[in-house]
């Protein structure tokens, strides 16, 4: 028995050692590829578009007369408010989030929303009810529990915003795009632009970059986008431009 006990024990801290061992590694490595990330400064995008910088991710606001949609929750509550400030509007203003994905430095300051109506894709519920891992053994949680699921490529009218979901997964099971009066893009974490062009996510933080890259080439196929917006690399106001390299090679 005392064996037996002690194989269980030598067991359980091998287990424990190494699950200290991948996180610190893995960190260690997401600290690299942030620090490479290129986010933009708080401030009008283009008319009625806002980004909110908050650390090392962009949220987004679309304006609708006195109200707004926001496109994922941010990473920090304490300076998406300071952001929010310096544009005068107050946190109550936004009525609806959008959630790109369910990752922690998208979804943590869905608190500060109280008037919000949350959504985001069927697939990405997974991600929050314990039946999918982000990491190892770790996974997602969402603050404000009440929330709504979206079908991919369901339209959503919200005040005079006409909003419809693109189901991108890759990144995460259920990522989304959201595609804003048929001419705006928002990614999320789906792709990411460098020097202007469309290029896959940091496939480290892809839980399927095989996948993600499938769905970029179905992004890209749909023709009416004008503007894309990323949550960790800019924007390009030139769609046609920006994908025209990824066609080339896939």
């Amino acid at each position: 028995m005392q064996k037996f006990q002690k194989g269980i024990l030598k067991a359980s801290g091998v287990i424990i050692i190494t699950s200290v061992i991948l996180s610190i590694g893995y960190w260690i490595k997401a600290r690299s590829v942030i620090s490479e990330m290129s986010t933009l400064e708080t401030g009008e995008v283009c008319k009625n578009v806002f980004a909110i910088k908050d650390t090392f991710t962009n949220i987004y606001l679309i304006k609708d007369g006195d109200n707004y949609v926001a496109i994922d929750a941010g990473n920090k509550p304490g300076n998406i408010q300071e952001e929010l400030k310096k544009l005068n509007i107050e946190p109550g203003k936004i009525r609806t989030v959008l959630l790109t994905h369910s990752d922690g430095d998208h979804v943590a300051g869905i608190g500060l929303f109280q008037n919000a109506g949350i959504y985001l894709s069927k697939q990405e519920e997974q991600m929050i009810n314990g039946e999918t891992s982000r990491f190892f053994i770790f996974g997602n949680k969402l603050g404000k529990q009440e929330y709504q699921l979206i079908d991919d490529q369901q339209i959503l009218s919200i005040g005079n915003i006409k909003i419809q979901g693109f189901l991108t997964p890759g990144h995460t099971p259920g990522s989304m795009c959201y595609l804003v009066n048929d001419s705006l893009l928002f990614s999320g974490d789906a792709l990411r632009l460098n020097n202007g062009k469309v290029e896959e996510f940091v496939g480290f933080l892809n839980m399927d970059s095989e996948t993600a890259v499938r769905s970029i080439g179905q992004i890209i196929e749909i023709q009416r986008i004008k503007y894309i917006f990323t949550a960790h690399y800019g924007y390009s106001d030139n769609f046609s431009n920006a994908i025209k390299e990824w066609s080339l090679h896939f």
